[in-house]
């Protein structure tokens, strides 16, 4: 597929934070079609509230610090009273850290409840430096998916420490990426004990669902049905890490895709074969359900397909790679491997 161009280059999930962040914004994505009440959908397995849980004792930052910045900058942060974290998965680090209440202003990708309240400052994930600048943030915290670039120099510009994160792709990306955030907010030691706690939880996750003689192959669909954007993960696509420690195997990867995503089509589906369709929650209501999935070309003919295997997982929370992907690996796990229907 074509990539749009920007004067960085932007990883998989960051492009996909992107187009979700339009989903998002909009007022409704659906096709216009009800998704259909169906007691074999996988609307039966219930989804985790939409809730951080923030570290028992809250840490108080010592500060000033001197932080490295993912596009080669060093930033010296001097308050983090006021943070502004430009993205879902950021903000779900600040406030797992126990620094929620700091926080005076979210993106439109960051739904959790704790959040609510809070003004958007973004739209359909670009970032608005006047939004940003009348909120009188101390820091900002981005990373590689956030513009457009003039906002983010004019937020510099004005004087706001601001660090870019690398983007997370992987679960290996978790305890380094909680770490630079730590180190930012001079909570280190907080993030020391954040990333024990979802390591911890991500191996009891694992141990869980001990390996098994195949793996499926589980094939990672992006949906939108409104603008009729139908893609398939590839080895980029950033599921992959989750597909497999969930005990399952990446059907376009298994399938020689390259890159990110493909145009869905009946050959590339057929080609990769998927048993499971691992999907985002409102990307599958976009197209009517599970129904109006199996209406897409190819979908019905797959063994995922034929069984009805979906898996959907809610859109904030699935490719963050944050302290909540133990809650995402669990719910991955548990669908997928459960008796076919």
């Amino acid at each position: 597929m074509t990539r749009p161009l920007r004067d960085r280059t932007r990883t998989a999930p960051a492009v996909l934070l992107t187009v979700l962040g339009l989903l998002l914004g909009a007022s409704a994505c659906a096709t216009g079609r009800a998704a259909p009440t169906d007691p074999k959908a996988p609307a039966a397995a219930a989804a985790e509230p939409d809730r951080i849980e923030a570290l028992p004792d809250v840490p108080v930052p010592r500060l000033p610090v001197t932080v490295p910045s993912a596009d080669g900058r060093q930033v010296t942060v001097t308050s983090a009273e006021r943070i502004v974290p430009l993205n879902g998965s950021l903000a779900e680090l600040v406030f797992s850290l126990g620094l929620g209440d700091r926080a005076v202003a979210r993106d439109v990708s960051t739904t959790f409840e704790q959040a609510a309240k809070l003004p958007v400052i973004t739209q359909a994930h670009e970032v608005s430096a006047e939004g940003v600048l009348s909120l009188h943030p101390t820091v900002v915290l981005a990373d590689r998916s956030t513009g457009p670039a003039e906002a983010v120099a004019q937020i510099r510009a004005a004087g706001v420490p601001l660090i870019v994160l690398d983007d997370a792709k992987q679960l290996s990306d978790i305890g380094p990426r909680i770490d630079a955030v730590a180190a930012a907010l001079g909570v280190p030691g907080a993030g020391a004990q954040l990333k024990e706690r979802t390591q911890r939880q991500l191996a009891e996750v694992q141990a869980q669902f001990p390996a098994a003689a195949t793996r499926p192959k589980v094939a990672f669909l992006y949906l939108r049905g409104s603008a009729s954007v139908f893609l398939l993960g590839g080895p980029d696509s950033g599921a992959p890490s989750l597909i497999a420690a969930a005990g399952g195997e990446d059907a376009g990867t298994a399938a020689h895709l390259t890159g990110d995503f493909t145009p869905l089509t009946s050959e590339a589906l057929v080609e990769a074969a998927p048993d499971a369709i691992l999907v985002m929650r409102k990307g599958l209501e976009s197209v009517g359900g599970v129904d109006g999935l199996l209406e897409l070309p190819g979908v019905a003919q797959t063994p995922a397909g034929l069984d009805r295997r979906i898996v959907p997982v809610d859109d904030g929370r699935l490719l963050a790679y944050g302290p909540r992907t133990p809650q995402v690996l669990r719910e991955i796990a548990t669908q997928l491997h459960r008796e076919a229907r």
